[in-house]
């Protein structure tokens, strides 16, 4: 923050392919009827239709995004009408047989049985009682009004998601029932040849896959940046607890409705920053403006809390109560807090993009954090487990024996809350057949996840990397928590908080807004340049100008860039990205010389594989296994196959290994696929390798790597085995992500280290000068005893290797 003084203006970035822009044009797809019946020209906002075009891939088509607009039309009526009968039309003094019911007027020792209509008023009864409760009927009210905004929005949506049906079938040529054998890659391929014949964007002769991206995730990307750098107020400092972040699904609402799309927003229309806020002379007069608008909706938010909160407490218990019944261990279930999807998410990364990747990291993650098990909490959990289960196991035995049992007062609820009692103590009973790694554990988080703080490295023992990791991913308990409590606070949050950050936001949206011609603003981070927020410790020194305020945090854009490139191997990267990639490309070149060969690194697989107590046998695994645990083996001393002890090797090396045997996989040589036609594979495969670690032993003799489109067989045969090709090369896409994130993290930490590691070095120099001014016989090759080197080089080290393979040549040499 050290440039906050100097501002640069909001600038635009030219295109040599700029076409003038008609005018007078309206916010709709618009139709040539002559000539070019069904063809879509000009569409003014292009947001929103290449939204819509993403969501209807990825929802389905158009009969299943119908059907659930649908039901959450039904879900609320039925909320509403089920509560209200529940608070005026249920008689619960007879309910829990608290008033006689008699059936028979005849005066009885026994009671009658009560029956479901016993407990219900009646028909014009219930109705009174409505009337006569004046929140009930406001509550109605609110609730109707609400309902119709919600059925206009859902027959708009239809409309023009109808529109998008017709648009796939005719112009992408994708029909509805084989929508879910096409992935987006190959419906963004299709989308940019349709724009060299309909040119739905005027501006521009040509889209690429990067413009496509920057309109779907045009506010996303604002987002990821303003976690990045700290700026939205998330994280608290409450006395007593320590700090805390809070983002809930309401406060992330009100921020984007502040910033993006409500009244007063910063966005004049949906591609457009504001002209005002494109210059700094009166930033200050933009500021108070924009504290005056977030005091307004925060007090809206305030008035309209009580109404929230009661919708959030019903909905939460019609959502969770069945399943915390059914399965009470799954409020000690985990799930990525919507803070952690921010703060993880690349720039110019789509939903199921993120979705995939942290579902991958859904499991070493739950480990990870499982391995943190308190002795005296496990003791405590045993005993009370132990305690329970015996009075249950009483319970059940009575009533086996006699069903009668269950007519004793409150025996049911003692039986469900013991189950309940045995449930939350045995989740934390850890597993005692697991062995458990906490440092490669987090390691093969991060080949998931991409990002971790520099403390993390090393520290993966210590409760504060374990609290910091739980920020990211939360108990589900707290997430329902959170969202109870999010009406009450974030009123509270947009007042006192985010309204003292008001120059601060206006400052960021100029300093970090660019125009592109054919896109409009975008956020600067999105455009992945190393030279403008490039980091000089994550391989961008020498090519970033970017000052520390410029600067993406946690190598986000360099990060971000090798994701996209590697996930849209087509699209074609501008100079400075080039040299970037080119330039990584020829460390890890520069790297893999110090490391094994990749089919050994691979050979040991199964071993690292049970050391991570992984039971997944795919190929992706097992490569991140052999990375992640090839250094621990070679540092043990352990033999390999071949029975020769090898040199200890960085994780960074065996990365690198692994990622230059991917030939063909390189970004500059990733040709395009067929994706015009729609019975076609892509005929070079990105993952086959000059080692041949894709074999037979994980794909088979006749895999899908063995493709060959030209073969005869059926369309919808060609368009199956298609699909399975496509998630295939997509699994190890992620894999050769994963691997660059390892790659990159580890030479991030070398270099941070390198500071230190001078200092050392001249420690030792120092040390050896004294040995020598002393008359001590050190020589200057030789380091002192108090330093590390290499005579003390774990079992494993080059010594053994050599007098290994001198036994070995004797035992050859004596005749037999």
């Amino acid at each position: 923050m050290a440039n906050l003084d100097k501002y640069r203006e909001y600038h635009r970035l030219d295109d040599d392919e700029e076409d003038s822009m008609p005018a007078g044009e309206d916010d709709m797809l618009v139709h040539v009827p002559e000539g070019l019946k069904d063809s879509w020209h000009h569409i003014t906002n292009l947001d929103n239709f290449f939204t819509r075009i993403y969501h209807f891939h990825q929802k389905n088509g158009f009969s299943c995004m119908m059907l659930s607009e649908f039901f959450e039309l039904v879900q609320f009526l039925f909320v509403v009408i089920f509560t209200t009968f529940l608070f005026t039309c249920v008689d619960y003094d007879v309910l829990f047989a608290n008033t006689y019911v008699n059936h028979t007027n005849v005066v009885s020792v026994e009671r009658n049985k009560v029956t479901l209509p016993d407990a219900i008023f009646p028909r014009d009864q219930c109705r009174q009682r409505i009337q006569e409760n004046g929140w009930i009927i406001f509550l109605l009210v609110m609730a109707a009004i609400f309902w119709l905004y919600r059925l206009v929005k859902v027959i708009c949506n239809m409309l023009s998601y109808w529109e998008i049906r017709t648009f796939y079938n005719k112009a992408l040529k994708i029909p509805t029932v084989e929508l879910c054998n096409f992935t987006w890659q190959e419906v963004q391929q299709r989308l940019i040849s349709i724009q060299r014949e309909h040119q739905m964007c005027v501006h521009k002769k040509e889209l690429t896959e990067l413009d496509i991206y920057h309109r779907i995730l045009r506010f996303k990307n604002y987002m990821v940046a303003m976690v990045n750098k700290s700026l939205l107020p998330i994280r608290f400092h409450l006395p007593g607890w320590g700090e805390v972040i809070f983002l809930t699904q309401g406060l992330k609402y009100n921020f984007e409705l502040i910033l993006f799309w409500g009244p007063g927003s910063l966005f004049q229309n949906k591609w457009n920053l504001h002209p005002k806020y494109k210059r700094a002379g009166n930033r200050l007069e933009l500021a108070q403006h924009l504290s005056r608008t977030i005091c307004l909706i925060g007090l809206a938010n305030l008035l309209l809390c009580p109404l929230i909160l009661v919708w959030q407490i019903l909905y939460a218990f019609f959502s969770y109560a069945e399943i915390i019944k059914r399965e009470p261990g799954s409020l000690g279930a985990r799930r990525w807090s919507l803070f952690g999807r921010l703060y993880l998410r690349h720039f110019n990364e789509l939903e199921h993009e993120l979705q995939m990747r942290l579902n991958r990291g859904y499991k070493p993650a739950s480990k990870y954090m499982n391995s943190f098990i308190s002795p005296l909490l496990t003791v405590a959990a045993k005993n009370i487990a132990f305690f329970s289960g015996s009075i249950l196991a009483v319970l059940i035995t009575l009533t086996v024996y006699d069903e009668d049992v269950l007519t004793v007062q409150h025996i049911l609820t003692a039986i469900t809350i013991l189950g309940i009692v045995i449930t939350i103590s045995r989740t934390f009973i850890p597993d005692e057949h697991m062995v458990w790694n906490p440092e490669q554990l987090l390691q093969c988080v991060l080949a998931h996840i991409h990002y971790m703080p520099d403390h993390w490295k090393g520290n993966a023992n210590a409760s504060e990397t374990r609290n910091e990791l739980a920020e990211l991913f939360q108990y589900k308990a707290v997430f329902i928590l959170e969202e109870l409590l999010s009406p009450v606070i974030t009123p509270l949050i947009l007042i006192f908080c985010l309204r003292h950050k008001s120059l601060e936001i206006i400052d960021f949206f100029r300093n970090f807004s660019v125009e592109v011609v054919g896109v409009g603003d975008i956020c600067s981070f999105a455009q992945m340049d190393v030279r403008k927020h490039g980091h000089p410790q994550w391989f961008s020194e020498g090519q970033t100008e970017a000052s520390v305020y410029q600067q993406a945090e946690n190598g986000k854009t360099e990060l971000s860039l090798m994701h996209f490139a590697i996930t849209n191997p087509q699209w074609q990267p501008p100079q400075e990205s080039s040299v970037f990639i080119g330039h990584l490309k020829e460390k890890v070149q520069q790297d893999a010389t110090n490391a094994p060969s990749a089919q050994l690194i691979l050979s040991e697989a199964p071993l690292a594989a049970s050391l991570l107590s992984n039971a997944s046998s795919a190929a992706p695994d097992d490569l991140l296994s052999s990375v992640l645990v090839h250094p621990i083996l070679t540092a043990s001393g352990l033999p390999t196959r071949d029975r020769y002890f090898m040199q200890p090797s960085s994780t960074a090396n065996v990365a690198a290994s692994i990622l230059a045997s991917f030939s063909n996989s390189q970004l500059s040589s990733r040709t395009k696929s067929h994706t015009g036609h729609p019975n076609r594979c892509p005929e070079n495969v990105p993952y086959r390798t000059d080692h041949s670690i894709i074999d037979d032993r994980w794909t088979g003799p006749k895999s899908l790597f063995s493709y060959d489109p030209s073969a005869s067989m059926s369309p919808s045969d060609s368009r199956h085995h298609c699909a399975s090709h496509s998630n295939l090369l997509s699994e190890y896409a992620n894999t050769e992500m994963s691997l660059h994130a390892i790659y990159m993290h580890e030479k991030h930490q070398q270099q941070s280290q390198l500071p230190q590691a001078v200092g050392m070095w001249q420690t030792a120099s120092a040390v050896r000068e004294h040995h020598m001014q002393s008359g001590s016989s050190l020589s200057p090759d030789q380091p002192p005893e108090s330093l590390p080197g290499p005579s003390q080089l774990p079992l494993g080290g080059w010594a053994e290797s050599e007098e290994e393979q001198t036994q070995s040549a004797r035992k050859s040499s004596i005749p037999r």
